[in-house]
């Protein structure tokens, strides 16, 4: 279970690294009025003193908060010849080591042990101490 939080949490923060996007936020003199991230930031209406007046008291800014663009993607091909033998080796023993033993073969368990008349320990007094 915590392998497959590990590698989801792995995989959302490499998504989140590599995406960008933008944050436009529209004020109407030193007002805040309207914050959007994926869309056009909604305006306040003003356009029209705008085109009566000349000059506007309205601003937009936009941030844009940059990803990553660039991800390292080794290739087989680039790494040195040290790496190719380390690899070729632990795939090799990893294949190998899981291969399951020859099965034994016992001669003699379908026949049953012989019928004691006598316990031969209790007979010549030899005991395990």
């Amino acid at each position: 279970m915590s392998y497959k939080l590990f590698s989801a949490v792995l995989a959302i923060l490499v998504l989140f690294s590599t995406v960008s996007f933008t944050i436009e936020k529209h004020f109407c003199g030193d007002v805040l009025v309207d914050i959007s991230m994926f869309v056009e930031a909604e305006k306040c209406g003003m356009e029209a003193q705008e085109l009566l007046l000349g000059k506007s008291c309205c601003k937009d800014e936009i941030d844009v908060i940059q990803g990553q663009d660039e991800l390292n993607v080794n290739s087989f091909d680039d790494l040195d010849f040290e790496d190719h033998k380390f690899i070729v080796a632990f795939t090799f023993t990893y294949i190998n080591g899981f291969e399951s033993l020859p099965k034994e073969t016992i001669p003699h368990k379908d026949y049953s042990p012989p019928n004691l008349v006598s316990d031969i320990q209790v007979l010549d007094q030899v005991f395990l101490i």
